[in-house]
């Protein structure tokens, strides 16, 4: 063979090997896992992984196995014989493999002798000990074990046509692998050719009619077993249906046109809130839902996945997008299932023909169909929204106006914030006059307030903020108004710098000084300037010190070396420092700039920071006032 020849036999044959390995399915490759966690032990031992306290198994992927953790619940590793191999006494591992018997046999040895033991009382032993090729979805004999009383009776009491219907509905007239149970998948069942439903999970769960495949590829001479956790029973009618003829979801079938699209063909889930459900939401709420057709249709399909989740499908929280186009994380806590972390769900795997019912208790109300009073409650910005509401403001907050509301988080106010004329006005600059996205704002950008005011955007490499106040949350955007959380209480601008110290009793040695300088026309014209502005205990201390006269001529052309120091304690707190000094008071927002208040004289730093070979620089003579301006940013 030349040298051509061989490379292409090497290029084909790896090209077959790699697309093996690709089309392999999730249940294969979470097998293939468990097979490499349990090889110490042997040949043909697989790595299982039991929730403490049950007797729930799973073959075990690379997340569990580090985690230990199935559904929050600790788990214990348990090493078993992988499908199709038992152990030998005295030997290690399984390295015999099952024998190749029939499916009626095989049954016995799979953990389902309670199907076997049913399947003589129907008649069926004949046809699964014969001819043929056959797939047994053959629930477990704990699976039978968990069959409510009355409907196991109701099975075996007539065991010529129930039973025979029951066991037939769990069987399909050929052979599946699980390599062909493929995810959404349907094959007509030996019942009336009903259809039994597939749904192979990418985290290597595969179910058949939400009832989860727990020993699959159980080979027989005459077909295959897979071993599943319940009793699964024939299904004809879609999720619609479903909802229509349940007295508990009566509420729920407030808006025909919207849930229209549950009669079609798909995949869907739906996390169906009960009657109980919409009596927890308060009367005003609900009714301004139910007579607005955009916030209804949000609400209902918040409650939709175009997926298909089955209860035993969920192993871990995953945020699983709804119709409505925001995600839901869907998760479980033992047998509990839940969404956003909360156990609501009161009953699972209401089959349909298109879709899965979940029922929940609670009502799930997207931010898109929520006032701004709605947005604000329950959150990290209840003194505001408190505060919105003593001003007057509560008819903005549930009407229909385009607003943006600014929400300082609760820990943005000190101590007893009191309701005063000032404060009224205050947190009616805290609302803008249009619905606004964060994403869509820009440095420069002015802002209307209710109240009046106008604010700027300023834009910074790791911050956006609209005036002093920076954003600290993702947006919240309801149904006309959006909530932006911000870290401060917001200072509008109420002049220049110049109006800011005038206005402030603690600048007034400085404003003296400012004014004898000649400074005056300096802050008060066209800019952004950051004034770090000593304030009267400043001067106090430096009076003590050596001054008694003052020269302050000259600081406009003055150049000095300074830097500016931010340490982050924790979230939104911080320390800003200029040449070592603290800053006592930031953010005094000016029209052409800003103020931070310090409690001592600055004095320049021999080296500069910007240049450390510059050498030393004299210090200021007696009477020279140290200020630092920095522009042309905020």
């Amino acid at each position: 063979m030349n040298v051509f020849v061989l490379d292409l036999v090497l290029v084909l044959g790896l090209s077959l090997v790699l697309t093996v390995c690709v089309a392999r399915s999730p249940y294969q490759a979470v097998l293939q896992h468990s097979r490499i966690r349990g090889r110490q032990q042997g040949p043909n031992v697989c790595a299982m992984q039991q929730i403490k306290g049950s007797d729930k198994k799973y073959f075990t992927n690379c997340k569990q196995w580090y985690h230990r953790k199935i559904c929050s619940k600790p788990t214990v590793i348990t090493y078993e014989c992988c499908p199709g191999y038992e152990r030998i006494p005295g030997e290690k591992g399984c390295p015999a493999a099952l024998p190749l018997v029939n499916i009626y046999n095989t049954l016995s040895v799979v953990g389902a002798s309670t199907t076997q033991m049913y399947s003589d009382r129907a008649k069926l032993r004949d046809e699964i000990e014969g001819p043929g090729s056959f797939t047994f979805f053959a629930p477990s004999n704990e699976a039978w074990a968990a069959l409510p009383t009355e409907i196991l009776d109701a099975l075996v009491s007539n065991v010529n046509i129930e039973l025979l219907n029951a066991l037939h509905y769990h069987m399909v007239n050929r052979r599946l692998t699980s390599e062909e149970l493929r995810h959404g998948s349907s094959f007509a069942s030996m019942y009336q050719d009903f259809h039994v439903h597939i749904h192979h999970y990418s985290n290597g769960v595969v179910t058949v009619n939400c009832a989860r495949l727990i020993k699959p590829d159980q080979h027989a001479t005459n077909g295959i077993v897979h071993v599943v956790d319940r009793v699964i029973t024939a299904i004809s009618n879609n999720v619609q249906t479903l909802i229509d003829v349940d007295e508990d979801l009566e509420t729920l079938r407030v808006s025909p046109r919207v849930l229209l699209s549950l009669t079609r063909e798909g995949q869907y889930t739906i996390f169906a809130p009960t009657n109980e459900a919409f009596e927890k939401i308060p009367k005003e709420t609900l009714n301004r839902i139910l007579g607005d057709p955009v916030a209804l249709r949000d609400l209902l399909n918040y409650h939709i996945l175009n997926q298909m989740q089955c209860a035993e499908s969920i192993v871990s929280g995953t945020p699983m997008e709804t119709l409505q186009g925001t995600v839901l994380e869907v998760g479980c806590d033992g047998d509990q299932m839940t969404l956003n972390g909360n156990a609501i769900v009161t009953k699972k795997d209401q089959l349909g023909t298109n879709g899965v019912i979940h029922y929940i208790n609670e009502l799930l109300i997207p931010d898109s169909a929520k006032t701004l009073l709605e947005l604000a409650d329950g959150s990290s910005v209840a003194t505001a929204t408190r505060l919105f509401v003593e001003a007057g403001l509560r008819a903005h907050l549930t009407g229909s106006e385009a607003l943006t509301m600014l929400a300082p988080l609760n820990d943005a106010f000190k101590g007893s914030v009191a309701m005063t004329p000032e404060m009224r006005k205050l947190m009616t600059n805290h609302l803008l006059k249009e619905q606004l996205s964060s994403k869509s704002l820009y440095h420069g950008q002015e802002l209307e307030t209710l109240g009046g005011a106008k604010l700027r955007v300023l834009v910074y490499r790791n911050n956006l903020c609209i005036e002093n106040a920076c954003i600290a949350a993702h947006d919240k955007t309801g149904r006309y108004a959006s909530m932006f959380t911000v870290d401060k209480v917001l200072t509008p601008p109420m002049g220049t710098i110049m109006d800011v110290l005038k206005g402030d009793d603690r600048f007034s040695i400085l404003v003296g000084a400012v004014q004898t300088a000649g400074m005056t026309e300096l802050l008060n014209q066209q800019g952004a300037l950051t004034f770090f502005a000593p304030t009267n205990d400043a001067f106090t201390k430096l009076i003590k010190g050596y001054f008694r006269s003052w020269s302050v001529s000259g600081l406009d052309q003055m150049k000095l070396q300074f830097f500016i120091h931010t340490h982050t304690q924790e979230y939104l707190n911080y320390t800003i420092y200029v040449n070592k000094v603290p800053v006592a008071e930031a953010d005094l927002m000016a029209t052409n700039g800003v103020v931070h208040g310090i409690n001592s004289i600055i004095k320049p730093l021999c080296e500069s920071p910007l240049n450390p070979d510059s050498g030393p620089r004299p210090g200021p003579g007696p009477g020279l006032l140290m200020v630092v301006f920095v522009s042309p940013q905020l």
